[in-house]
């Protein structure tokens, strides 16, 4: 049973990195090579969301370490965020996100372009 246990935290442990940041970089670049705008909203929604995260566990952290579960929280939450079973990023960027941005700041028209500067239907 030690073993098993020793195994199963460094898995834990792997998790998290490979989770919330290996597959989502991997993804990302693979929605800017694709077509497919849908990609690139759950991508670009991912790390909006991912930052947003970031900067309150940075801001609550005194807080968060009197949490034991929050390393598991967290992960199930990213998990979600990732999944392309789920799309968890581009949901709550659109419930939560895009309503809030777009009372305070109309859509901007120079945004129809791709990252790299050219429109989607030329990539």
């Amino acid at each position: 049973m030690g073993h098993l246990w020793t195994v199963l935290t460094h898995a834990h442990s792997l998790a998290g990195p490979v989770l919330m940041l290996l597959y989502p970089l991997y993804a990302s670049v693979m929605a800017i090579e694709s077509t497919s705008k849908g990609e690139d909203e759950q991508w670009l929604a991912y790390w909006i969301l991912y930052s947003f995260l970031t900067l309150v566990e940075m801001l609550f952290r005194s807080l968060l370490e009197w949490v034991p579960v929050w390393y598991d929280v967290k992960l199930i939450l990213v998990a979600w965020l990732v999944l392309p079973q789920f799309n968890g990023a581009a949901f709550l960027y659109k419930k939560l996100v895009r309503e809030r941005i777009l009372k305070r700041h109309p859509k901007p028209s120079s945004l129809t372009s791709s990252p790299i500067g050219k429109p989607k239907s030329e990539n």
